[in-house]
Order: structure tokens, then sequence, then C-alpha cells
């Protein structure tokens, strides 16, 4: 088992979901259950997949987890590019949040590396 909250990538979503949530406070009021419940739940979905899978009996069902968590980071990126597309934020905005989220996916993808590294020998 892993301590969830010593690991950068959890540090890593934790910071993501937070910004998710700043942004989205700007959103139209009649985006409250639309996108931006669909973007919040997406970006808490990345740290406690994560979490979720450190508290599980081994590598193999972390792996699982940490699959889990990029499929949300991907869904959130999606959501980024319509959000742009919808006017609710600047190119700028997209581009810092899309580029924290090509970290995280690159954190989650060494980890994995590293994990399926260590079961192997």
């Amino acid at each position: 088992m892993h301590n969830f909250l010593d690991l950068k990538i959890w540090i890593k979503a934790i910071e993501v979901s937070e910004l998710i949530y700043k942004i989205t406070n700007d959103f139209p009021s009649q985006e409250k259950f639309g996108i931006v419940n669909q973007m919040r739940r997406a970006s808490v979905s990345i740290s406690s997949n994560i979490a979720e899978g450190c508290g599980r009996n081994s590598d193999v069902e972390l792996i699982r987890f940490l699959v889990i968590a990029n499929g949300s980071t991907a869904e959130l990126q999606s959501q980024i590019f319509l959000s742009e597309k919808l006017k609710f934020i600047n190119k700028d905005v997209k581009k810092m949040v899309t580029d924290e989220l090509e970290e995280l996916k690159k954190m989650n993808f060494k980890f994995q590396q590293a994990l399926r590294n260590r079961n192997n020998k």
C-alpha cells in the first residue's frame, strides 16, 4: 500500500481540482448543474481514484485505479476544450489547464510504468 498523501501525482491532482473549482466559479449560473458539475466531478475523480488505488492491496489494483484516473483526466481535458468553444474560458486559461492536465497524464504514465517495472523484477 502507498500513502497517497505523500504522492506528487495525488498532490498535483488536488491542485488541478482546486484550479477547476476556481475557474468554474465564473461560468454562467445556468451551467451549475451542467458542465460545471461535470468538470468538478471529473477533477475530483482523478485524485479520488489515485487515493482509492493506494488503499488497495496490490500494485496491480493501484494501476487499475490509475488507469481510471487517467480516463477522468482525458474527460476533463475534453470539457476544457468545450468550455473554450462555448466562450466560458479564454484560450490562455485553456492552455494553462491543458498544460496541467498533460503534466498529470505524464506523471500517471510514469507512476504506472514504475509500478509495472517493480512487479516484473
